[in-house]
């Protein structure tokens, strides 16, 4: 697999994997009916820096972001938001992503990661939690999961 910044013709890739994530509405708290466009912008606009993973066949399984979370004297934490093609799910994608996204914002001087709203049942819990985040806290019913009803949302923390 190969990690690398993502060039402005890939969102063509990104997308289909994208609206779907978004649309199923149990793991960001995007609009589930959010256009392409808005869409685009919500993953790609600067200061983000947005980089994919492809497979051996070229193809793009995953897509993760970094970015300052604050502005001004706060501007060294960062924040990241991470997408891996449900068709692929299950083959490190997402920890690869992870790893690469932890190093990639330490080179860039960030000095620490907050994840602002990670929906409790979210699979990635366990994630992040193995790769050291901890949760800062849980903001009570404020997530409506499709399924599970009203849920929290994690404030989640990791130094750099």
């Amino acid at each position: 697999m190969l990690i690398r910044e993502a060039a402005a013709d890939d969102w063509p890739r990104i997308w289909p994997f994208w609206h779907r994530i978004v649309a199923a509405g149990d793991t960001y708290t995007w609009a589930r009916d959010t256009s392409e466009e808005a869409a685009r912008a919500l993953w790609t606009s600067p200061p983000k820096r947005v980089y994919v993973a492809e497979d051996e066949s070229g193809a793009i399984v995953g897509s993760a972001f970094v970015t300052p979370n604050y502005g001004g004297p706060a501007d060294r934490i960062a924040n990241a938001g991470f997408m891996v093609d449900p068709d692929h799910g299950g083959r490190g994608i997402g920890r690869a992503l992870a790893e690469h996204i932890l190093t990639a914002a330490r080179e860039q001087g960030f000095r620490g990661m907050v994840f602002n709203a990670v929906v409790e049942t979210n699979p990635a819990v366990k994630l992040w939690r193995s790769l050291g985040f901890t949760i800062l806290g849980t903001v009570p019913d404020a997530f409506d999961h499709p399924r599970d009803g009203r849920v929290g949302l994690h404030i989640m923390y990791r130094a750099l």
